[in-house]
């Protein structure tokens, strides 16, 4: 699928796109998604608020697992925080390491635009049975 008919397909994700999230490549198994960082993501500390960094990274997972149809939801998320975010927009490469029948398993990483290694995450994914529209 194109990724302008992807990218029409997620605006309907209404939290990561109101955060601010955008799908700048996809395909079956694989995303990466940006987030340019303004005040409004930053914790009381002047950090960016680790749930920015969650929330960016389920996107690129949801993208990269849903993008040729909807079936696919997380089980289970493990995120690493390893840094403080440094630049000023971060980015999260969503890539599938095992597609089974009903479950999926996928590495995410999130670096800021100055190459910073921010978080890493490992999520799993539960695959429902297509009948119907195929849609959660």
């Amino acid at each position: 699928m194109e990724l302008k008919k992807i990218q029409e397909i997620f605006q309907g994700d209404r939290f990561a796109r109101e955060m601010g999230a955008e799908i700048v490549e996809a395909r079956q198994g694989y995303a990466r998604c940006v987030l340019p960082l303004t005040e409004h993501h930053k914790n009381a500390a002047g950090g960016v608020m680790g749930g920015v960094l969650f929330t960016l990274a389920d996107f690129a997972f949801a993208v990269a697992a849903n993008c040729e149809q909807m079936t696919t939801v997380s089980l289970t998320s493990q995120i690493n925080f390893l840094s403080r975010v440094k630049g000023t927009c971060l980015e999260a490469a969503a890539t599938c390491i095992k597609a089974g029948r009903n479950t999926c398993c996928y590495h995410v990483t999130i670096t800021d635009d100055l190459g910073t290694l921010v978080a890493q995450l490992t999520i799993t994914g539960f695959t429902a049975a297509t009948g119907g529209e195929g849609r959660f």
